[in-house]
């Protein structure tokens, strides 16, 4: 696998570029000399999934191709997967973090999420590298909704016991995530 030239950190519902660990992931990936867009997402507070793949397809300052690394949280995670599935070219590698495929929990803020289809072949073939970080414990997205998106992708699961749903509701130390960082160099995506 090459290093990443540009990256893309998607968050989730009810979020923003300022919280959990993005903008620290943001400023450990530039100083490896990675592009990095953090974007907003529009109307976080009820997505829609195929809005936001429009947002990303007509707001990514750089190509995003097979040197590009995703990086999605929650919602954000499963917007990577549309991402891949409908990108033009192979996306190099993502990475999700506390991923899910529909609403078990009827939360009322991810009623419009689901308004796509998913084509798990298509999203299989759109990126070279899928791994998927949960935990046991992640109280909104059970962990056989992504063990059940990491089979029907192909993708590899990394289940790191204790960890909640990786945001700063868990813990403070959740302003960053070494652990992420490491399995990011461990691979050489950056």
């Amino acid at each position: 696998m090459r290093y990443m030239r540009t990256a893309i950190i998607l968050h989730g519902t009810l979020g923003s570029p300022d919280g959990n660990w993005f903008q620290w992931l943001k400023k450990e990936l530039e100083k490896r000399s990675v592009d990095v867009w953090l974007p907003q997402l529009p109307h976080a507070e009820q997505p829609s999934l195929r809005e936001w793949l429009q947002f990303v397809k007509e707001q990514c300052p750089f190509p995003i191709n097979e040197e590009t690394l995703i990086v999605g949280h929650s919602s954000g995670a499963i917007l990577a997967l549309v991402v891949a599935e409908n990108n033009m070219e192979k996306i190099g590698a993502i990475i999700d973090v506390s991923v899910f495929h529909h609403n078990s929990l009827r939360w009322q803020p991810n009623d419009r999420l689901f308004d796509v289809q998913f084509n798990w072949t298509a999203i299989h073939q759109g990126v070279n590298e899928l791994l998927f970080i949960h935990s046991d414990n992640d109280p909104y997205v059970p962990l056989n909704q992504a063990e059940y998106v990491a089979t029907n992708t192909d993708g590899e699961m990394i289940v790191i016991p204790g960890e909640g749903h990786f945001n700063l509701e868990r813990s403070a130390k959740y302003k960053q995530f070494p652990k992420l960082l490491e399995i990011l160099e461990e691979r050489r995506f950056v």
